[in-house]
């Protein structure tokens, strides 16, 4: 066998790599920043203590870590794992200031892993030298210098995280970690192998990622099992939906948004599914399996196999996928017998009238569709208020079909007609969108001879309702762009009674237009009638259970809401950071039980003690609100202790132009 001369790979035990001889780990310079937030860490602690309640034959795979002797043969330099080491190591540091003076013999071995064997002044791990001493103050628990650096923030949430009981688990779950050690003799090009190592081929997507994580562990019998049994299936349901699938699958499930980026749905499913074994994942696969039929039949409404249903489902799909979460949990809560006919009919009415009424006033959908499921969750007449709440009036309906271009005409038309399908006709503008110079309204004059201003008013209104008509194929051919009163003649013979009431008028003017808006809004607000449960919310406010969590702390995040509205009373808060710190402080006033709770189960991020240095603010004399949490974080648990109260229904934000701008820069 011919062996390579200047690449060693090697599969070792990370923990026993790290402590091992009197090398040192050195970051060169070149390397990024140091860059991971909280969530990350929050998984890699996720994995090791689920590493450590499995049996001794289980392990956890790191990856790869590429590294190079140094110069003096003694020191490694690190070319690639900076990211994962160094979480580790902050990790270590947590778990060796948690268990000092408590267990001595494991704090020992911490040290050997944290402290240069050679100068014990100095970390083993030395990152680029320009945060070198804000990464060596965290490691040695020194008191200011490592404030404000993402070290400081990690490290203190897997502090907040490991209680001393729970250190001999975290220990033992980092003791089953491994890694394969990539070592790089002189001769080795180590920018194209690390190259090679990062950027070959394009990266998984999420559910290309929920797939390996599924399969992964199991037997190659229980793989084939799943494999064959459910996901191919699915796969099969969902096509090239695939991930829309999971995006609302799990959007429904949680009842939460998922914020745009990648691995977004992967990482909610990794939370919501933490371990899968062959049983558990038996019942969940098969729960996957019916959601996709179910996501088929909205994919394509028609193979329904009740026709009014199919007809209800395919003028849903008009307005596009946004409502698919609430609909998929529909659907599957009849399919199990949960709900009657009669919900399911009206939850899709329902739906349909929410759509159609946001669309007519070009109000999107955004932000709205997690509420709506965990109203569902709730009941039906929960979820009808939910509705209600967020569909506009009547009055807005009418304006805008007034001024406004209509949406979806085609679909409209068809559903005031009562035809089932709008297959077979055209919608005719009545006044042309661009008449001719010899088109005329029926009063004596052609176009070219209105004034200015008329035409500009036949332009303005030439795509509201009451200038669109539906008509026949075969008779919409023949009047194209004709004057209205050779079109009089063809409405008169249409089967469509709204288009026959128009050959009753004399003249086709902008009033003309107007009266028949008018008339026709009656029609539509009838039939996509807005449940009338409460006020309604036409000012925009956001749920805080929707707010946006955002991973470490993006542009503009400062002035990203204009205000909070908390339980009727007006917030001037323009950030998470503000708002977390206004939520616990008013919460330990109001209800200090449910911050207890919610704290003691998650671990923070209220203390008895300010335990680590950090940025800290008073309670009272005995309890101390950690501020040291990124963004993702401090939203996070404002709606959790918000939940934990029972009161996160009652709270909103509104969204500044800045917070609006974030999240279209988010979803490109």
């Amino acid at each position: 066998m011919v062996t390579a001369t200047n690449v060693e790979a090697t599969a070792v035990n990370t923990i026993g790599w790290l402590s091992s001889g009197s090398r040192s780990i050195v970051v060169p310079v070149y390397q990024r920043q140091y860059r991971w937030d909280i969530g990350a860490c929050e998984q890699l602690l996720s994995d090791i203590r689920a590493v450590a309640d499995l049996d001794d034959s289980r392990m956890h795979f790191l990856g790869s870590v590429l590294s190079s002797s140094g110069a003096e043969g003694q020191d490694l330099v690190l070319i690639d794992g900076q990211q994962r080491l160094t979480t580790l190591m902050l990790l270590a540091a947590a778990l060796q200031h948690t268990v000092r003076g408590h267990d001595d013999d494991l704090a020992a071995s911490l040290t050997r892993l944290l402290v240069s064997p050679s100068d014990p002044t100095r970390t083993r791990l030395r990152p680029h030298r320009a945060w070198a001493e804000k990464f060596e103050a965290v490691v040695f628990a020194q008191a200011e210098n490592g404030i404000g650096s993402r070290f400081a923030d990690n490290y203190s949430f897997f502090r907040s995280q490991i209680s001393l009981a729970e250190a001999p688990r975290i220990w033992r779950g980092l003791q089953k970690l491994e890694h394969v050690a990539i070592t790089l003799g002189p001769g080795a090009n180590a920018q194209q192998i690390f190259e090679s190592l990062n950027s070959t081929g394009e990266p998984l997507r999420d559910h290309e990622l929920i797939h390996n994580y599924v399969l992964m562990g199991l037997s190659h019998a229980e793989q084939r099992e799943i494999e064959e049994g459910f996901w191919l299936p699915l796969e099969e349901n969902t096509d090239e939906a695939i991930a829309a699938f999971w995006r609302h699958y799990l959007v429904q499930r949680t009842g939460r948004e998922i914020a745009p980026g990648q691995r977004a749905v992967y990482d909610v499913f990794r939370q919501l599914f933490p371990r899968l074994d062959i049983p558990a994942l038996r019942e969940v696969a098969e729960e996957w399996r019916v959601y996709s039929e179910l996501y088929r039949t909205l994919l394509s409404p028609r193979t329904h196999a009740d026709p009014a249903l199919a007809s209800r489902l395919a003028g849903l799909s008009t307005f596009g996928s946004a409502l698919h979460p609430l609909l998929l949990r529909a659907l599957y809560d009849h399919r199990r017998g949960a709900t009657s006919d009669d919900e399911l009919r009206d939850t899709l009415q329902l739906a349909e009238t929410l759509s159609f009424r946001r669309a007519v006033v070009s109000v999107s959908m955004d932000r709205i569709v997690p509420r709506l499921c965990r109203a569902r969750d709730e009941g039906h007449e929960a979820l009808r208020e939910a509705i209600a709440r967020v569909t506009p009036s009547d009055e807005r309906i009418r304006v805008a079909l007034k001024f406004s271009p209509l949406p979806h005409p085609t679909f409209v038309l068809a559903r005031l007609a009562g035809l089932d399908s709008a297959e077979g006709y055209d919608v005719d503008h009545i006044a042309p969108v661009v008449p001719g110079e010899a088109w005329t309204g029926g009063d004596g004059r052609v176009w070219a001879a209105l004034s200015e201003d008329e035409q500009n008013s036949h332009r303005a209104l030439s795509e509201t309702l009451g200038n669109l008509a539906l008509l026949e194929e075969e008779r919409a051919a023949t009047v194209f762009d004709a004057g209205f009163p050779a079109k009089r003649d063809a409405y008169a013979g249409s089967r469509v009674p709204q288009t026959r009431e128009i050959a009753d008028t004399a003249v086709w003017s902008t009033a003309a237009v107007s009266a028949r808006s008018a008339h026709l809004a009656d029609a539509v607000v009838r039939t996509w009638a807005r449940p009338d449960l409460g006020p309604i919310d036409d000012d925009g406010l956001t749920p805080i259970l929707d707010a946006v969590r955002r991973r470490g702390w993006p542009r503009g995040w400062q002035r990203e809401w204009s205000y909070v509205e908390y339980r009727g009373e007006h917030w001037e808060v323009p950030d998470a950071r503000y708002l977390f710190n206004r939520i616990f402080k008013r919460l330990w006033a109001d209800a200090r039980p449910a911050v207890v709770a919610f704290s003691e189960r998650n671990g923070g991020p209220v203390y008895t003690e300010a335990s680590w240095t950090g940025d800290w603010d008073a309670l009272d004399e005995g309890h101390h609100l950690y501020m040291g949490w990124d963004y993702s974080y401090m939203l996070g648990a404002v709606q959790g202790v918000l939940e934990e109260a029972g009161i996160a229904p009652e709270v909103f934000v509104k969204y500044s132009y800045i917070g609006e701008a974030m999240q279209e820069i988010a979803g490109r």
